[in-house]
C-alpha cells in the first residue's frame, strides 16, 4: 500500500513540479527582463509608485493583470475548438510568458506590502516552504543533475564558439 501511495504521489506531483520549475526558471529570467524596463524614465517612475502602494492596493495591482489573462486563455481555448491549434498554442505561450513576466515583476515590487496582509503572509509562507522543498527534491534528482551538467557544457561550448567567431571576424576586418 505504501508503494502505491508513493507512485500515486509521484504521478500527481510530477506535473506540479514541472510547472513550478517552469515558473521558477521563467520567473527570475522574465522578471529581470521587465526590471530592465525600469531604466526607462516613465517605467521607473511607475515602479517606484507601485512600491509605495498600501497593502490592499498592492494586492489589486498584483491581481488584476494576472486575472486579465484569463480571457486571453479562454480565447485560446476557443481557437483550439475552431481548429486553429497553432494560433491557439501561440496565444497560450505568449500569454504565459507575458503573464509570468508581469506577475514576477509585480510580485517583486509588491511583496513587502503584500506580506503586511496577515492572511497573505499566512498562506504565502507555507506555500513558499513547500515549493522550495519540492524544487530541492527535483534539483537533487539524477535527471536534473544530468540536464544541468549538459546545460553547463553547452554554455561553455557556446561561449568558446562566440569568442572564436568574434576573433575570426576581427581578423577578417569585419
Amino acid at each position: 500500500m505504501n508503494l502505491l501511495k508513493k507512485i500515486l504521489r509521484a504521478l500527481l506531483l510530477a506535473p506540479v513540479a514541472l510547472l513550478l520549475l517552469f515558473e521558477e526558471w521563467g520567473w527570475e529570467q522574465l522578471a529581470a527582463g521587465f526590471a530592465a524596463l525600469g531604466r526607462l524614465p516613465w517605467w521607473g517612475q511607475l515602479e517606484r509608485l507601485i512600491t509605495r502602494l498600501p497593502p490592499w492596493a498592492a494586492l489589486l495591482v498584483f491581481g488584476i493583470p494576472v486575472g486579465a489573462l484569463v480571457p486571453i486563455k479562454l480565447l485560446a481555448l476557443y481557437l483550439f475548438g475552431r481548429g486553429h491549434v497553432m494560433l491557439g498554442l501561440g496565444l497560450v505561450l505568449a500569454a504565459k510568458l507575458t503573464g509570468t513576466a508581469l506577475a514576477a515583476r509585480l510580485f517583486q515590487l509588491t511583496q513587502p506590502a503584500l506580506m503586511q496582509l496577515k492572511w497573505f503572509a499566512r498562506l504565502y509562507t507555507p506555500w513558499k516552504n513547500w515549493k522550495d522543498r519540492l524544487l530541492e527534491q527535483v534539483r537533487s534528482s539524477w535527471p536534473w543533475r544530468m540536464a544541468h551538467q549538459l546545460k553547463v557544457r553547452v554554455s561553455v561550448h557556446m561561449k568558446v564558439w562566440r569568442i572564436r567567431i568574434r576573433a575570426a571576424l576581427r581578423s577578417a576586418g569585419l
